[in-house]
Formats: C-alpha cells, sequence, structure tokens
C-alpha cells in the first residue's frame, strides 16, 4: 500500500494596499538626485546660455547688454545665414534620403543567405564605429588633385574631367555629402537589419506561394513592416544631417567661397573666431528650433505607426 504526501504550498501574503500607496508616493526621492544632476548640469546652463542670446556679450568680457531680439533680426537679414540655413536643409535631405536607401539595399542584401553575410555586416558597418574628423581626413587626402581618386580617373583615361572635389564650389558640398552616406549607411543598414530579422517568415513564404515576385513581396509585405526602421532611420538622418559639422569643417572650413558653409560651421565663425557670441548663440538656438520641430514629426510619426 503506497501513501501520497500532499505538499501544500502557503498562499503568498501580499502588502497592504496603503503600503504599496506609500511606495509608489515615494518613487519621486529616488529620482529626486538625478533630476537634480540633470536640472544643474544641462538645463539651468543651456537656460542661462539661451539667455545671452538676446545680449551683446562677446564671450570674453563681464559687459554685456540687453538688446532684445536684435541677434535675431540681424540673423534673418543676413545673407550668410540664409545660404548657410539653406545648405543645411539641403544637406539633411540629401543624407536622408540616399543614406536610408542604401542603407535599405544592404541590409536587404546581407539579410539573404549567402555564405559571407555575416562578414559584410562586419565590414559595411565598420566605417560607423571611426570618429567623424578621422574619417574627414582619409576623405580629404582622397579628394586632393593627386588624390586616389582623382588617380583613378587618370588611370582609366578620364584625367581631364577630374573634378577638384574639395575646390570647385559646384562639387564641393556634394562630396561632404558622399562622405557622410558613406561613413552612416552601414549604421542604417543595421537598424533595416534588425526589424527585417523579426519579421516572420510565414508571411514571406505565403506571399510567395500566392504568386507574389520579389517586387510585389517587398512593397506589399516586407515594407510596411519596416515602418519603425524607417521612421526612426528618418530621424536620426535628419537631425546628423542638420547638425553636420566635423565632415565639414575639417575637409572645407566652410569654403571654398562660403559654398560649403552651414548653420554650425557659421555658429562656430561667429562664436570662436569673431568673438560676437551672442550671434552665434542665436543662430544655435535657430538651429535647435528647427532641430526640435523636424525630430517631433518624426516622432509622432513614430507614434502613429506604432499605433500608441
Amino acid at each position: 500500500m503506497t501513501s501520497t504526501v500532499t505538499l501544500i504550498t502557503p498562499p503568498r501574503r501580499r502588502p497592504p494596499a496603503g503600503a504599496l500607496a506609500r511606495a509608489r508616493n515615494r518613487l519621486w526621492l529616488f529620482l529626486l538626485p538625478a533630476a537634480a544632476f540633470y536640472v544643474f548640469v544641462v538645463l539651468w546652463p543651456s537656460i542661462q546660455g539661451a539667455g545671452l542670446a538676446f545680449t551683446d556679450w562677446d564671450g570674453l568680457g563681464s559687459e554685456r547688454d540687453f538688446i532684445g531680439i536684435g541677434n535675431f533680426e540681424r540673423l534673418w537679414n543676413d545673407p550668410k545665414a540664409a545660404g548657410a540655413i539653406g545648405r543645411t536643409l539641403l544637406i539633411a535631405l540629401t543624407v536622408t534620403v540616399v543614406q536610408n536607401l542604401i542603407g535599405l539595399l544592404l541590409a536587404l542584401g546581407v539579410h539573404s543567405r549567402i555564405k559571407s553575410r555575416n562578414v559584410l555586416r562586419v565590414l559595411l558597418f565598420a566605417p560607423a564605429i571611426i570618429t567623424p574628423v578621422a574619417t574627414s581626413y582619409l576623405w580629404q587626402n582622397l579628394y586632393s588633385p593627386r588624390g586616389a581618386i582623382n588617380e583613378l580617373f587618370e588611370a582609366v583615361g578620364l584625367g581631364a574631367i577630374a573634378p577638384d572635389w574639395l575646390g570647385d564650389s559646384e562639387v564641393a558640398l556634394w562630396a561632404i555629402c558622399i562622405v557622410v552616406i558613406w561613413q552612416y549607411a552601414g549604421y542604417s543598414m543595421v537598424i533595416f537589419l534588425a526589424n527585417l530579422q523579426g519579421i516572420p517568415d510565414e508571411i514571406i513564404e505565403a506571399s510567395h506561394l500566392d504568386g507574389a515576385g520579389p517586387v510585389r513581396r517587398f512593397w506589399s509585405v516586407v515594407r510596411p513592416e519596416l515602418a519603425p526602421s524607417i521612421t526612426i532611420n528618418l530621424m536620426l538622418s535628419i537631425i546628423g544631417g542638420l547638425k553636420l559639422f566635423d565632415q565639414v569643417w575639417v575637409m572645407t572650413g566652410g569654403g571654398p567661397g562660403g559654398a560649403t558653409e552651414t548653420m554650425s560651421t557659421l555658429l562656430y565663425k561667429n562664436a570662436f573666431q569673431l568673438g560676437d557670441f551672442a550671434y552665434g548663440i542665436a543662430i544655435a538656438l535657430v538651429l535647435t528650433v528647427i532641430v526640435a520641430v523636424l525630430s517631433s514629426i518624426q516622432y509622432a510619426g513614430l507614434i502613429r505607426q506604432n499605433g500608441r
């Protein structure tokens, strides 16, 4: 005769509702140190710095006079500022479109079943981890009149049409865009690839059985699933393009003849070379507003795509 022993697990005792309420009310105590650090290190200095845009401070002396929106009126009437804003938007638009198209094509390529896909992923992403300054110096040498690119033109008999990449005002801006796209297309690829790997294979196989071709499968099945990564990549690319500074400053310094001047380089020159610090801060505030508006639009699109 066998006997069965039943183990009775005592029920877990839940804390009283009042204790949970008190614990929730004290959560702010844990946030207080980080919030205080953020306020005193980031928020308050930013507010003080923004206030300087309404003065005539030169960045060195202690004397400053309140001039209201004088710096912003000057910015509005400054032809150099208008050109810098236009070029900044052009760079952001070009980089955003081309970089994400190339990144998507690369992601689709390395997502396939080719044997070298893991090696290709590493090689294609590698430029993104190089510092922009080092990349800029590298491409500056490649773009030089006797650099590797023009030597290649000579080798194939096209030396007569080889452009002066960084010295021609019609070409320099596009040469910089090429560098930025080359460096960050792999970064966009990784984001697209992560999204592609989350798409169920059953959906792709079902569309294949229904007779859909590769283009139809991508447009009707894969593309809607890529909406989150598309929105994220667009946001990152637009913000990065609007804030672009390192590549422009190292490769051309805003030249030739201001052909590659952006808001970031104009800000730097006025604040740190010409001693017009308050006007530089005004440019920075305008750039901040542009970035905030465009990124907010992109974020709203991301929230809408996620159905929240």
